[in-house]
């Protein structure tokens, strides 16, 4: 059989590349084997990343197991939770980009009979996910896994806790002392952070996508069974080098409704509405925001993860996992259980497995009692949001869902921070952070600075907070993020002045600026386009490339 590595390793004319495959040491044998490439993302400035070499061991050790030759290289990784509030959020999600172009430029360049996908953290999963997409090569992930709970005077608290301590610490709610102990206990070891944010919101969703292992997206960092799963995922690999099966076979149109669901069920992050959309887009698939709220509508939200409630992943491990929640989804056919898995297995498969069940019903609701009866995230649009914005609606404050107040205008993040903090933003107040979108910011940064001080504070029901830039799947309160077009495009966000009225509808899907018509043709007519804000190096080549919020933030 002719597989791609002959173009490098069969024939006298690829004896100079056998030459050098040589000198790193690979044998005769090895080179007459499928070669695996393997992507990680190991490094020693992520908690999450930090164990991965030890994953990619296991990954080599089930290749070779089952009769392959691994071939590791490396991606670069930021994580969110340290670039938080400062100029390094800026490349997190630009990150994501050049993350796919590393992957696709290691893969097209070495021609791998397979690929192995090895992240773990926020933009490392969904870019590395892009490239495997864009590739369409025989692929599985397997990631580093979530990390344990912390624990704090005997009770539970992880890296959002500590966020919210520094507004605590304002308002003379905690101690310095109090601090530092939650700093030192809030984030026990490696591991994606403990909670449903982005990077174990898109882990758990590699199982309903069909392209990890059962296990993928909650089997803790730290537990040996993540071990046995990563040598399970390289014997995976090779059965699907063998029978050919590639990304886009897995990747269907039916395999993101799955997805979908399984989010609106455990109440994902908002980034979930870049990243799904992006991977849909190099699988060559239309995902658009609606499908979002068609999808919400219809699948209750069942799990009540952190930050929105109390449970975190290992709780979720503990009471059946991501295929618990699609077993419990599929009792009222909330699932395609046909679409295929790099298992081998249908979904249908895999959740009629006897093992397979719900061990803990506060953790994993029944349908018929769920904690809300739409799903965790919402798209809301008007005259505000024309393309879109989105909320993780089951984080937010049932007094919150429907409000109409003054808008304060804040042209940066650190502005508003540090309003907050200064505690001049009063109850009622919606706080609209601009110029911070894809284009604008440029890097659409997170905000979870000054939503986490909004909660310690205790305004995270009293005041919301709209922005063209995005959320941590850690921000709960009224936090609306994404708002397309953005200020920098043109968008109305930038039009919006001191005093404002905007009205927040969440269950009506709406977003709207109380400002006649006639008004805001004025204010366009004045409008000015700043200034770009980077003009050299990379973000400035993201910035000039990258398209709408509302379409996945994609380069072109």
């Amino acid at each position: 059989m002719q597989r791609r590595s002959h173009q490098i390793t069969k024939g006298a004319e690829r004896a100079p590349h056998r030459s050098l495959l040589k000198a790193i040491g690979f044998t005769d044998s090895e080179l007459q084997r499928p070669l695996i490439g393997i992507a990680q993302s190991a490094n020693e400035v992520i908690p999450g990343h930090i164990h991965l070499d030890r994953i990619c061991t296991a990954v080599k050790d089930g290749i070779r197991m089952a009769g392959g030759t691994p071939m590791e290289f490396s991606t670069i990784g930021i994580c969110d939770g340290i670039a938080m509030g400062h100029e390094g959020m800026k490349y997190s999600l630009a990150s994501r980009e050049l993350i796919a172009d590393s992957v696709e430029s290691m893969a097209r360049a070495y021609p791998f009979d397979g690929l192995v996908l090895l992240p773990n953290c926020d933009k490392i999963v969904p870019g590395m996910i892009m490239a495997g997409a864009r590739l369409d090569l025989p692929t599985i992930v397997i990631s580093g896994g979530p990390m344990r709970t912390g624990i704090c005077n005997g009770r539970e608290v992880d890296l959002i806790t500590v966020f919210e301590g520094m507004g605590k610490l304002r308002v003379g709610e905690l101690s310095p002392e109090e601090l530092t102990q939650l700093e030192d206990t809030a984030c026990p070891g490696a591991g994606s952070c403990s909670g449903m944010f982005t990077a174990n919101s898109m882990n758990c969703l590699t199982e309903a996508l069909g392209i990890a292992l059962p296990g993928n997206g909650t089997t803790l960092a730290v537990d040996a069974a993540r071990i046995r799963l990563a040598k399970e995922s390289g014997m995976a690999i090779m059965h699907l080098v063998e029978k050919n099966i590639t990304f886009r076979r897995i990747l269907t149109r039916a395999a993101f409704d799955n997805a979908l669901a399984v989010d609106m069920a455990f109440g994902g992050s908002t980034n979930t509405s870049l990243h799904l959309p992006a991977i849909a887009y190099e699988a060559g698939i239309s995902l658009p925001l609606a499908d979002f709220n068609l999808a919400s509508l219809k699948t209750p939200h069942i799990c009540n993860m952190s930050p929105g409630g109390p449970d975190h992943m290992e709780n979720l491990h503990q009471a059946g996992g991501v295929s618990a929640i699609m077993k419990t989804l599929a009792e009222k056919k909330l699932l395609h259980e046909n679409c295929m898995t790099v298992s081998g297995r249908t979904i249908g498969e895999i959740i009629a497995d006897p093992r397979v069940k719900v061990f803990n019903q506060k953790t994993i609701r029944p349908l018929h009692e769920p904690y809300h009866a739409t799903g965790g995230l919402a798209i809301l649009t008007g005259n505000l949001a024309p393309d879109g914005a989105v909320v993780k609606q089951s984080a937010v404050a049932p007094e919150m869902l429907q409000h109409q107040g003054p808008a304060r205008v804040f042209n940066t993040e650190e502005d508003a921070f540090t309003a907050i903090i200064e505690q001049t933003i009063k109850k009622g107040d919606i706080i609209v952070i601009r110029y911070e979108g894809p284009q604008g910011g440029p890097g659409m940064r997170e905000m979870l600075s000054p939503t986490a001080a909004l909660a310690g504070i205790g305004l995270d029901k009293d005041v919301a907070l709209l922005t063209d830039g995005r959320f941590s799947g850690g921000t709960r309160g009224a936090a609306i993020g994404h708002i397309s077009p953005e200020a920098s495009a043109g968008g109305l966000i930038g039009l919006v002045e001191e005093g404002d009225q905007i009205k927040i509808d969440i269950p009506g899907r709406t977003l709207e600026l109380l400002v006649d018509k006639q008004e805001i043709e004025l204010r366009k007519s004045k409008w000015l386009k700043p200034p770009a804000k980077v003009t050299r190096g990379y973000l400035a080549r993201y910035a000039r490339q990258v398209g709408s919020a509302a379409q996945g933030a994609v380069m072109s």
